[in-house]
């Protein structure tokens, strides 16, 4: 069974920046993509960024584009968030996920972490 750990979630100030890391183990297969999604309270689930395993191309909900990076370590298997420029509305638990395939939905993966909680105050 895959494992998924986020770490890196705490309160900032509006403004400043945080790096979100996701450590991956038990992963027996090359996954498709890998992403960050986040759960604020009485809001739906919402994708933030992916990246193909493969050829590392990236995709991102156009409320982070140019605030937010996402990377990989494949020897490590692991994936970052940078999030600069954070707002108040960033704030939600961050969610590391693997899919095994391409989704036409972008909030369906195969995998979850348990989440990182990011606070941003204004």
């Amino acid at each position: 069974q895959v494992h998924l750990v986020e770490s890196g979630g705490t309160m900032v100030q509006a403004g400043g920046s945080l790096r979100l890391t996701c450590a991956v183990s038990e992963l027996t297969f090359s996954p498709v993509r890998m992403g960050w999604l986040r759960l604020a309270p009485e809001k739906e689930r919402e994708f933030v960024a992916a990246i193909n395993w493969s050829d590392g191309s990236t995709d991102y909900r156009d409320s982070v584009k140019g605030r937010f990076t996402i990377s990989r370590d494949n020897a490590k298997k692991t994936v970052y968030l940078q999030m600069n420029s954070l707002k108040p509305e960033d704030t939600a638990v961050y969610y590391c996920a693997v899919a095994r395939a391409y989704y036409a939905n972008p909030t369906t993966y195969d995998y979850w972490g348990r989440g990182t909680q990011v606070t941003v105050s204004s």
